[in-house]
């Protein structure tokens, strides 16, 4: 493979500015890209119902075979990320400081652009089809949006999903991350004045805090959490708050236990509460993945570039999730980024270039 190259995608595409919402720039050089390679783009354009500019981009590059994989990357990034001053050195790559690399997830990106120019030159190869998705680090709205019904099965038809979103080491490979409700109660009381007549208040800021007391909060097993993460009421010193909202999440990778937490937590505003308002939703969908075929197989193709991968189960929902719950059987990989969020974010080219080594010999064993 050529090193510089993969280099030079990824240098092109960081310097594009594409925050949340704004990945327009990204979109069009991937799908320009792609054309070069005469690979097929669907463009799926829900991004009207969230606010934003970029569609999600479908991509099929025919093959030889029909037992390819899909690749997902996602096009946004965390700001700061604007006119990233870039410092390239033997070993990683990183900003100046003043700004996020944006590694995440343009070296995904990056790793699918060259897989599909590499054997785009070659006379056999399987069927590899490719997602790039706006908005996944607000909630993962691009995946969340699609239009599933108007996408064709061509791109479609390789379910083994491998996504290249996974930070630091390359050697975790995620296999199951968890479901999340977020939930937001609003605790009504009785105004008072508070120094006169207390007596014939009901201070909604006590009753929520007692509801809260007797919730199971932070880590209530290895795969289950609950966070308040938000509590507000504003009044004067000398009034009896009539009501107090408080808002926070609540993450499992069992169905069961995720409604349980949500029940009891309803339960205790019926006992609780003088009145109360309770809004909750399912933030995103629990993913495992179905067929660890595919774990293996990724496991043996990172042996061939000296990187021992373990199963990894995740505590947060990504495109992987949405993915799942329409049928695909995904696993999130790594390729080296760290600090990523940040800006002490850096990509480590050594693990860049050996993810992008051992999805090429993931794809020849199927050749």
């Amino acid at each position: 493979m050529n090193k510089n190259r993969l280099i030079d995608i990824f240098l092109d595409l960081v310097k594009i500015h594409s925050p949340s919402l704004k990945e327009k720039g990204v979109c069009e050089y991937i799908i320009n890209f792609c054309k070069n390679l005469n690979a097929e783009i669907y463009l799926d354009n829900s991004f009207g119902k969230y606010g934003g500019n970029s569609p999600s981009v479908f991509v099929r590059l025919d093959g030889t075979s029909n037992n390819g994989y899909c690749f997902n990357a996602h096009m946004d990034v965390v700001e700061p990320s604007f006119n990233p001053k870039l410092i390239v050195s033997d070993d990683i790559i990183k900003t100046d400081g003043k700004t996020t690399l944006g590694s995440d997830d343009k070296a995904g990106i990056a790793i699918i652009l060259y897989i599909l120019e590499y054997f785009s030159k070659l006379k056999n190869h399987p069927t590899i089809t490719a997602i790039f998705t706006p908005a996944e680090e607000i909630g993962m709205l691009g995946a969340r949006n699609i239009n599933w019904k108007e996408v064709s099965d061509k791109f479609l038809e390789n379910e083994d999903l491998i996504v290249i979103d996974n930070a630091n080491d390359c050697k975790n490979i995620a296999i199951k991350a968890p479901s999340a409700i977020v939930f937001e109660a609003r605790v009504y009381g009785k105004k008072a004045h508070a120094g006169i007549e207390p007596e014939n208040g009901i201070n909604a800021i006590k009753i929520s805090t007692e509801i809260i007391s007797k919730l199971k909060l932070g880590r209530i097993d290895s795969h289950t959490t609950m966070n308040i993460s938000k509590i507000h009421s504003d009044f004067p010193t000398n009034v009896i708050p009539d009501n107090c909202v408080f808002s926070g999440e609540i993450r499992a990778h069992d169905k069961d236990i995720l409604f349980d937490l949500k029940d009891n937590l309803l339960d205790l505003l019926k006992k609780e509460a003088y009145n109360y308002e309770f809004d909750w939703n399912v933030e995103y969908p629990p993913f495992e993945t179905s067929d660890l075929n595919l774990f293996e197989k990724m496991k043996s193709a990172f042996k061939t570039v000296a990187i021992d991968c373990n199963k990894k189960i995740i505590g947060g929902g990504s495109d992987a999730n949405f993915f799942y719950e329409k049928g695909f059987n995904p696993i999130i990989i790594g390729c080296g980024m760290y600090n990523v969020h940040t800006t002490d974010e850096f990509l480590k080219i050594d693990q860049f270039v050996k993810t992008t080594k051992a999805i090429i010999n993931l794809l020849n064993e199927r050749s």
